[in-house]
């Protein structure tokens, strides 16, 4: 159905005259007499009646006439969902107690005007997948890939630079250290099973172990945070690696322990992977924020894969 036909229909009945309806909508009488006579061709039906003082709905235009205005009010919603600055800026941020989460929410409140649809995708492929073909605005990601092989139009930036911590129960033997060396940590159980191969994660951790002389353990099913932190918590041989902004919460009897790696410190490489013409403003504030913002990337005496750009 053509809306602008509709629009003169409701021009006309609203204005009760051709002539008022078409100063309304700034275009000819005869244009809009065409476009109701179209509608009325489509409809099957007549719309107006002429009356001494001008035009007014037929039974079957009075019918018509409310679902005319619900149509041109889902047009402009319809429209409104897409324009830019209206839309929410739908961003990927991995997990939502991981840091790109806690940077989302950092932002908002900076800059609480901005609507924003946070979603997780699996894996950096996936979010990659999803920027190219515009389901998604950007997405937080390590991007284990050089630039020159991502899709054409899709960019990455480095944005955070995240330490890695220890994380141990009370009765770890490294649990009272104020920070150790990544090194150190070479003959320690250092147990991860949410890991998964082909992942960038799993990348990031497997040149993480191979750069310290490091042990993973991956086996046994992967049951979610909570077990695992039960798991460290009741252990004294066992530890896990986390983000310095991985947010968790546990019983306040676990006494776990949250020691950082220095000498050097290893950091997690968090990219902004967007397209290049994606005009939406908020995604433009975003890169603003994040680009003033003190997280920064690339200090003195870290460790980064050696496919972080």
């Amino acid at each position: 159905m053509d809306l602008d036909a509709v629009r003169a229909f409701v021009a006309v009945a609203d204005a009760g005259r051709f002539r008022e309806a078409a100063a309304e909508l700034s275009v000819t009488q005869q244009a809009v007499s065409k476009r109701v006579a179209a509608l009325e061709r489509h409809l099957g039906v007549r719309l107006f009646a002429r009356t001494a003082r001008g035009s007014a709905p037929t039974i079957d235009g009075q019918a018509f006439l409310p679902h005319a205005r619900e149509l041109l009010r889902a047009a402009e919603r319809a429209a409104a969902s897409v324009r830019p600055g209206r839309r929410a800026l739908r961003v990927d941020v991995i997990g939502r107690r991981l840091a790109p989460a806690d940077l989302l929410r950092d932002f908002h409140r900076a800059h609480p005007g901005y609507e924003l649809d946070v979603v997780t995708l699996f894996d950096a492929e996936a979010a990659v997948d999803a920027v190219r073909t515009g389901t998604i605005d950007a997405s937080f990601r390590a991007v284990a890939v050089p630039p020159r092989r991502l899709p054409a139009g899709v960019r990455a930036s480095r944005v955070y630079d995240e330490p890695i911590q220890l994380l141990t129960g009370p009765g770890h033997d490294l649990a009272a250290e104020r920070a150790v060396p990544p090194g150190r940590l070479a003959g320690h159980r250092l147990w991860m099973p949410g890991l998964v191969a082909g992942t960038e994660w799993a990348a990031y951790y497997d040149e993480l172990a191979a750069a310290f002389g490091l042990t993973i353990e991956v086996t046994g099913p992967d049951f979610g945070i909570e077990p695992l932190l039960d798991t460290i918590a009741g252990s004294p041989t066992l530890a896990t690696l986390v983000g310095e902004r991985t947010r968790f919460a546990w019983p306040a009897d676990h006494g776990l322990r949250r020691v950082p790696l220095r000498g050097p410190t290893p950091v997690y490489p968090h990219s902004l992977v967007l397209r290049g013409d994606n005009p939406h403003p908020a995604l433009a504030a975003l890169r603003r924020y994040l680009a003033d913002a003190p997280y920064g990337h690339g200090a003195a005496g870290t460790w980064t894969p050696r496919w972080a750009g």
